[in-house]
């Protein structure tokens, strides 16, 4: 779903930052959570509860023996009340541990401050925390700490940027959690061994800035400083803030580690800071709630599991029919069906937009503006995509380098024929992988 507003004409206008004054809410228990067994890229857990069992805050109930995935842990006290199989935001199918809480929020026995001196140690600790990278990616974050090349890992790149329109959950990251943030960031330069670490933030966050320059000055921090971007989308994306912070290119399919640089969310970061201290797992989050359906916009703190809805009667409910709910922001966010959907780790914002402001309109001609084109954060050609892809032709796609895209959506944002180009990019990547995989040209 791409957002379109009147008066906007240029991808650095319309931020709709418009929750980030908003102190966070703590919502309070809600009377279920479902727990899903795939809170990451990679393989799904397997329940370790059964129907009946009794579980406290922090408990591990999803686990298994795959290489690539973290350990589910529950976010309430209660009693599990089935495992059932439904329908996930991503359209697929998954398996979740449904539980009704207690309200007691009794934690589990086993948490305790993890044990942490070297390397292999961090590493270790963070995958028992179940940390997935949480800027929306769900990649498991103990794999990201844990490069082949750790000796050649000299830079880490905390990611406060949150370019996406209307998300200000990383916004009030910095300015609530700082200390764990900074405490986050030192953990990760002195287990990796790197030499320094830049809090990369978009100048239209200065407090922010503000913030963290007069904490690290006042703690005497030198292996951590911050490092202002121009307010712009997508400066948030990995690949470009690469190049913004060191000046080096990633291409697609090459990992930043192999530059020496780890680039972590500053959630995630915040939340290392914390888990260092206190060892709970990852069992919270905070997410925006806002669009013109929504009766008051906020920031609200969740457990993992709690269904959108429950999310939103928290903020006061609709105050207007939504046409379009939408987990994530409005550049690359998805379109839920049913506000019964339950959160998961990575979710950072749940936008409930009216017809009005969900509307799309409708396609015409490409007139050959070129607007795409300047509008793409990797010089590419969006509309020759487009023609390959309708002609089926595999070899024009990678000729293009149609695997560069990062389906941002920038292109499709600044179209005045309203096409769907990021999606078509997203289709001819497809096609080229598939192609690639049954060795067709």
């Amino acid at each position: 779903m791409f957002f379109r507003a009147k008066h906007l004409s240029s991808i650095d206008a319309g931020h709709y930052k418009n929750t980030a004054d908003c102190e966070t809410k703590v919502m309070p228990v809600p009377d279920v959570v479902k727990i899903s067994m795939s809170q990451n890229i990679g393989a799904p857990c397997q329940p370790l509860v059964k129907k009946g069992d009794t579980v406290k805050v922090g408990q591990k109930i999803g686990d298994t023996d795959a290489f690539l995935h973290v350990p589910v842990h529950s976010s309430v006290s209660g009693t599990v009340t089935g495992i059932e199989t439904m329908r996930n935001a991503m359209g697929g199918m998954d398996t979740f541990v449904v539980i009704a809480p207690d309200k007691l929020q009794t934690m589990d026995e086993s948490i305790h401050k993890p044990e942490v001196t070297d390397h292999k140690s961090f590493v270790a600790a963070i995958k028992e925390s179940g940390l997935v990278g949480l800027g929306g990616a769900s990649f498991p974050a103990w794999l990201k700490y844990d490069p082949k090349n750790l000796s050649e890992i000299k830079t880490i790149i905390v990611n406060g940027a949150e370019c996406e329109p209307f998300i200000t959950s990383d916004h009030r990251t910095m300015l609530e959690d700082a200390q764990n943030v900074l405490d986050g960031a030192q953990a990760l330069v002195k287990y990796l061994g790197a030499e320094k670490a830049y809090i990369a933030i978009e100048n239209n966050k200065q407090n922010a800035i503000d913030n963290f320059n007069k904490m690290i000055k006042e703690q005497n921090i030198t292996n951590v400083e911050t490092f202002p971007l121009q307010a712009r989308y997508p400066k948030g994306a990995e690949r470009v803030l690469i190049y913004e912070v060191t000046g080096q290119q990633c291409d697609a399919g090459v990992l930043p580690a192999a530059l020496g640089v780890i680039v972590a969310n500053v959630t995630s970061t915040a939340f290392i800071g914390q888990y260092l201290k206190d060892g709970v797992p990852l069992i919270k989050k905070r997410v925006t709630v806002d669009g013109d359906a929504i009766k008051n916009p906020q920031n609200v703190q969740f457990l993992v599991g709690t269904l959108v809805a429950d999310v939103i009667d928290f903020c006061g409910g609709y105050k207007a029919e939504p046409k379009k709910i939408l987990l994530g922001g409005p550049m690359m966010g998805r379109a839920i069906f049913t506000d019964a959907q339950p959160l998961v780790k990575a979710n950072n914002a749940i936008l409930a937009f009216t017809a009005e402001q969900a509307l799309i309109p409708e396609e015409t001609a490409c007139i050959n503006c070129g607007r795409c084109h300047q509008a793409c954060p990797f010089d590419l050609l969006p509309t020759k995509f487009a023609d390959a892809y309708e002609r089926k032709d595999v070899q024009m796609l990678r000729d293009l380098k149609v695997m560069q895209c990062m389906e941002c959506g920038s292109c499709s944002y600044v179209c005045p024929a309203h096409r769907p180009l990021a999606f078509m990019n997203k289709l001819g990547k497809a096609m080229v992988k598939e192609a690639d995989k049954n060795g067709r040209k």
